[in-house]
C-alpha cells in the first residue's frame, strides 16, 4: 500500500477549460504544461483530464474513447459511478501516479470504482484492482474494527460490492476475529491461583458495541456467521440486546402505551423497525443453547406487536416465553393492547402464552412413557404449574377492573388453567370478586357462570368468611360456601380433617383390569397428581387448624364476663381478619386508577 497525502482537487465544474493543478512530482511534471484533452462528468461534476494516463490503466475509458474515435471524443459521462465524484477523483489520482492513502474508509469504494473502470492487470501491472485486493486481504481482515468500517462504507454502494465478495470477506473476518478474541480473553480470565476456573463473564465483549453501527442485513450476516463458527451463545444474546437497545430506542414507552400514537414514524422508519425486530428474533439462539432474559423477550414481544411484525415472529417469542413462564412477573404479563375499542391489556397474547406453557408441560409428561414418573420430576413440573397458577390469578385480579374486558375473555383465561394448578382458590375468588364489582350490569346467569369456577372446598378460612357475607355472589354460591364451612368446622372438631376424602381418592386410583397398559399408566399418573394436590391442600388446612387451635386456647384462658359464648367471639374475631393483610400476604402491586383501588386492596371487604 502506498501512503500519500494530497489535498488538491481534480474537479473543475466552474471552468472546464482550466487544467487541473497537480503536485510538482516527477510522475506528473510531464503533464504540467499539457492542456487537458478530455472532460469526464460524474454525477454532475466535471473533471478536465488527459486521455493518455487514463486509457493506459482503465479499460472502460479506453473502450469509450476507441468507440468514439471517428467523432474526436472530448467529453464522457460516467453513470452510476460507485462512490461518486470523490472516489472517481482518487481513482484518477492513481492513474496519474499521484500519492494518496488507501484506508478502511475508502478501500471498498476504490475496489468498486476499479471494477467499474476495468482497472485490471490486463492493462497495467499492479493496477488499482490488485492494489485494493491486497489491502483488503492483508490488512482489513486482520482487524475487526477495520472490517466493521469497511462494511459501513458498503451500505451506500451498488450491488456490485456484494458480487465482488467484499461483504462476505468482512463478515467472515469479523466472526473469526471475535472467536479468536473470545478464546484469548477466556484463557486470560482464568484464575491461575486455582481458586476458581470459571470464566469472568461480568463485562460485555468489546466487539458488541462495535457491531451496533452495522445495518441490520449486515449485522444478520455477522451474527449468523458467529453462531456457525462457535461464538458463545451468551455473547450473541448480549450483542442482540445491545443492538435492539440502540436501533429500537425510538419506540418509546409512551408510544407503546398510547394506541392513538401519531404516525410520525410511518413509512421507511417503521418498516425498518419491523425488519429489525423480525431479524433479531430470527437470530435468537436455540432454547437449549442459551438462556435469553425474560425481560428482553417480553420487550421484543411488545415491539413486535407495536410494529405489526409477522405472525411467525410473535408466535416464536410467545413460545420462548412460555418455556419459562413460571419465572415471569406480573408486570411482564401486562402487555398493553393497541387495538381501539378493545380491552386495555392484550389478553389474547397472554392466553396463547399460557396455552403454550400447558402444552409443553403435557409434552414433557408424554415423553416419559417408558415407566412411572419419579417424584423429583413430578414435583418439578407440578411446582412450576403452581407458580404459574398464582401468577395467572394475580394477572386476573389486575385486569378484572377493566370495563372493556369481556366476560368471554375473562372466563377463557380462568378455564384454561387446570384445576390442579391451584392449591387454594383465594386468588381466583379475589379476581372474580373484583370483576363482579367492576361489572355490575352482569346478569344472574352470567354471575353463576363465572362463580362456578370457584371451588368452595379450596377456599381458606378468611376467604370463606368473606364469601359468606359477599352480596355480589349468587345466593347458591353463598349457601354452598356456608355448607362447606360447616363441614370443615365439623371435621376440625371431630379430627377427621378430610381423611375420608383422601381414602376415597386412594381407592379410586386403582386401575381397571380392562384398561390398556397405556391407559392404566395415564390414569395412575393422573391420580398421582391429584393425590399430591390433595396433600398440598391438607397441609394448608392443617396450618389453618393450628392457627384456630391457638385462638381457641387463648379464648379458653380469657374470662367471658360479658356473657358472650366462646364460638361467637371466635367467629367475630375471624371476621375481622383481613384476607391479604399482615406479613403472610406478600407484596402487592400498587393499583392503577381509582376504579380498581377497592377491588385490589389488601382486604376482601370491598363493599
Amino acid at each position: 500500500m502506498v501512503s500519500f497525502s494530497d489535498n488538491t482537487s481534480l474537479s473543475c465544474p466552474n471552468n472546464p477549460s482550466q487544467a487541473p493543478k497537480f503536485a510538482n512530482t516527477f510522475t506528473t511534471r510531464i503533464f504540467s504544461d499539457v492542456a487537458g484533452d478530455i472532460t469526464i462528468t460524474v454525477d454532475g461534476e466535471s473533471f478536465l483530464l488527459h486521455k493518455f494516463p487514463l486509457v493506459s490503466r482503465s479499460g472502460k475509458i479506453r473502450k469509450m474513447v476507441a468507440d468514439g474515435k471517428d467523432y474526436n471524443v472530448s467529453k464522457l459521462e460516467l453513470v452510476n459511478f460507485p462512490g461518486g465524484p470523490h472516489t472517481f477523483e482518487l481513482a484518477m489520482k492513481f492513474c496519474y501516479g499521484m500519492n494518496f492513502e488507501i484506508t478502511a474508509a475508502n478501500a471498498a469504494l476504490l475496489r468498486c470504482a476499479a471494477e467499474y473502470l476495468e482497472m485490471s492487470e490486463d492493462y497495467r501491472e499492479e493496477n488499482l484492482i490488485a492494489r485494493t485486493e491486497v489491502y483488503l486481504n492483508d490488512v482489513v481482515v486482520q482487524s475487526l474494527e477495520k472490517c466493521v468500517e469497511v462494511l459501513c462504507t458498503c451500505e451506500n454502494l451498488p450491488p456490485i460490492v456484494e458480487e465482488l465478495g467484499i461483504i462476505n470477506t468482512c463478515v467472515e473476518a469479523i466472526a473469526m476475529n471475535a472467536c479468536k478474541e473470545q478464546l484469548v480473553s477466556g484463557l486470560s480470565t482464568l484464575d491461575c491461583n486455582g481458586e476458581s476456573t470459571e470464566l469472568k463473564t461480568g463485562c460485555m465483549e468489546w466487539w458488541i458495541e462495535d457491531l451496533s453501527v452495522l445495518r441490520i442485513d449486515y449485522y444478520h450476516k455477522v451474527i449468523t456467521s458467529m453462531a456457525r463458527i462457535g461464538v458463545r451463545p451468551d455473547s450473541i444474546v448480549e450483542s442482540l440486546m445491545h443492538y435492539a437497545q440502540i436501533s429500537l430506542k425510538s419506540i418509546g414507552k409512551c408510544q407503546i402505551w398510547n394506541p392513538a400514537r401519531p404516525n410520525s414514524n410511518s413509512g421507511t422508519t417503521e418498516n425498518e423497525q419491523k425488519t429489525i425486530v423480525e431479524a433479531l428474533v430470527n437470530l435468537l439462539p436455540t432454547l437449549k443453547s442459551s438462556n435469553v432474559p425474560l425481560s428482553f423477550l417480553f420487550g421484543m414481544l411488545r415491539m413486535a406487536i407495536m410494529v405489526e411484525a409477522t405472525v411467525a415472529c410473535r408466535l416464536e417469542l410467545e413460545r420462548r416465553i412460555a418455556f419459562r413462564l413460571e419465572m415471569a412477573s406480573l408486570d411482564d404479563l401486562l402487555i398493553p393492547s393497541l387495538r381501539a375499542g378493545d380491552s386495555l391489556f392484550d389478553i389474547d397474547t397472554v392466553h396463547r402464552i399460557l396455552v403454550n406453557f400447558l402444552q409443553q408441560i403435557e409434552d414433557e409428561e408424554n415423553e416419559d412413557s417408558g415407566g412411572y414418573e419419579s417424584d423429583g420430576l413430578a414435583s418439578l413440573g407440578h411446582g412450576s404449574l403452581l407458580k404459574v397458577g398464582r401468577l395467572i390469578d394475580s394477572y386476573l385480579a389486575e385486569i378484572a377492573p377493566d370495563p372493556y374486558l369481556s366476560l368471554q375473555k375473562f372466563i377463557a383465561m380462568i378455564e384454561t388453567l387446570p384445576d390442579y394448578a391451584r392449591v387454594i382458590d383465594d386468588g381466583l375468588y379475589r379476581a372474580i370478586d373484583i370483576y363482579l364489582k367492576a361489572h355490575p350490569m352482569l346478569s344472574d346467569h352470567e354471575c353463576k357462570k363465572l362463580c362456578k369456577f370457584i371451588d368452595c372446598q379450596k377456599l381458606s378460612q378468611e376467604a370463606t368468611n368473606h364469601a359468606a357475607q359477599n352480596e355480589r355472589l349468587p345466593v347458591q354460591m353463598a349457601i354452598k360456601v356456608l355448607y362447606f364451612e360447616q363441614l370443615r368446622l365439623k371435621n376440625a372438631l371431630c379430627g377427621s380433617s378430610g381423611d375420608g376424602f383422601l381414602s376415597q381418592k386412594i381407592s379410586s386410583g386403582v386401575p381397571s383390569a380392562a384398561m390398556s397398559p397405556r391407559d392404566n399408566y395415564a390414569s395412575l399418573r393422573r391420580e398421582n397428581r391429584e393425590l399430591k394436590l390433595e396433600i398440598s391442600r391438607m397441609r394448608v388446612r392443617l396450618s389453618e387448624l393450628e392457627k384456630e387451635q391457638v385462638v381457641m386456647k387463648r379464648g379458653m384462658m380469657e374470662k367471658s364476663g360479658n356473657g358472650k359464648t366462646f364460638f361467637t367471639s371466635l367467629s367475630k374475631g375471624i371476621g375481622r381478619i383481613g384476607i391479604f393483610s399482615g406479613p403472610g400476604g406478600g407484596k402487592r402491586r400498587k393499583p392503577r386508577g381509582s376504579e380498581g383501588k377497592s377491588g385490589r386492596s389488601r382486604r376482601y371487604s370491598v363493599s
